[in-house]
């Protein structure tokens, strides 16, 4: 569980040369890990619609992920903007039961984002260890996202320094705002 003062901060890119990017990765000594496949239902509060602001606003996840038993339950808050968020997580048993939780919170669910990850560790000057996910979504493709916890400091100035650590990689990316629930919801094939 994360604090009020640290906060998960994540740049996420659509991968335009995968091939490249994993040797780049490779080339730094980066070795990811075998792929797994996540299954996750997205919830927004009730009377939040998309082209709303995030900001502020809580959302929660049920991720189920190959391999692990139980489900992973978060919540994030976005703060200073969609990819800068405090967020709070644990393991719960039952899937269903907790939907049914969510629901009777006054959530809704909104979108299923289908995924196989692979993941790493990186470590950076500007931020220490740094989370590496390669990630092939189902109607979207392949992206590449860093993530870094960070205690105060600027939420901006933490996504210029893991941008810095992509652009480094000298691969094809291109940079997304969004975040995956956004952009499954703005696909035709998943509308």
């Amino acid at each position: 569980m994360l604090s009020e003062h640290v906060q998960e901060i994540e740049v996420k890119y659509r991968v335009i040369e995968g091939t490249a990017l994993e040797a780049a990765l490779a080339g730094r000594g980066v070795v990811l890990s075998a792929p797994v496949r996540q299954d996750d239902q997205a919830y927004a509060p009730r009377g939040w619609s998309y082209g709303d602001s995030k900001i502020g606003v809580p959302f929660a996840r049920l991720r189920t992920q190959e391999g692990r038993c139980g489900h992973l339950f978060t919540v994030k808050r976005p703060v200073a903007n969609e990819q800068a968020c405090v967020e709070h997580e644990t393991m719960v048993q039952d899937r269903a039961q907790m939907h049914e939780a969510l629901v009777a919170m006054g959530f809704r669910p909104t979108v299923r984002i289908v995924k196989t990850r692979r993941t790493a560790r990186m470590d950076t000057r500007e931020l220490g260890e740094v989370a590496v996910c390669v990630d092939e979504v189902e109607h979207l493709g392949l992206f590449l996202e860093l993530e870094a916890l960070v205690r105060g400091g600027s939420a901006e100035g933490a996504q210029r320094a893991l941008d810095r650590v992509a652009r480094s990689l000298g691969v094809g990316l291109e940079r997304v705002s969004d975040t995956y629930d956004s952009l499954v919801r703005q696909t035709p094939a998943t509308a």
